[in-house]
């Protein structure tokens, strides 16, 4: 099985048959789907806690709210073993996307200390691996925004 760790804005039935059928390049496609951002299999889930965490304590405010809270799993493909399909609230999506560019940096940065945090000091070639994917959560929120459905696919194997 692959690794998997994606978020993909669309119609959530075209996600779960792309992902079910192994179609994980057309999930770059945006005439199917409005937006795709993988987050690389060595990311744990709680990460994108503590990245809302961040954008909380950045931005201000109450959103967005832990990732964690904001997914219900879904019915994925009948071969999915070890694999998670879950549907991302709206509101998370939306409270992402209201990140001002220029607090996006900012939101990085924490993000990182929250990280080293929980798991000790980052080598240093992963911190800018880190403050790319805060960029590209934020771009990703904003073309989801209105999309139908978003769904966070996974891999636990």
């Amino acid at each position: 099985m692959t690794h998997l760790m994606d978020l993909v804005a669309g119609d959530a039935r075209e996600i779960v048959l792309a992902i079910g059928t192994g179609d994980l390049a057309g999930l770059d496609d945006r005439r199917r789907f409005p937006a795709h951002v993988a987050l690389g299999g060595g990311l744990d889930p709680t990460w994108l806690d503590l990245f809302a965490e961040a954008a909380r304590h950045i931005v201000g405010g109450d959103g967005p709210g832990d990732f964690l809270d904001a997914r219900i799993e879904i019915e994925g493909p009948p071969d999915a073993e070890g694999r998670s399909i879950e549907r991302v609230d709206p509101a998370w999506i939306t409270a992402v996307a209201r990140i001002p560019d220029p607090r996006v940096d900012a939101v990085a940065s924490s993000w990182i200390d929250l990280l080293e945090e929980e798991l000790g000091t980052l080598a240093r070639e992963e911190k800018p691996w880190i403050r790319d994917l805060a960029g590209r959560l934020v771009v990703f929120c904003r073309a989801a925004d209105r999309a139908p459905d978003v769904l966070f696919a996974w891999s636990f194997r």
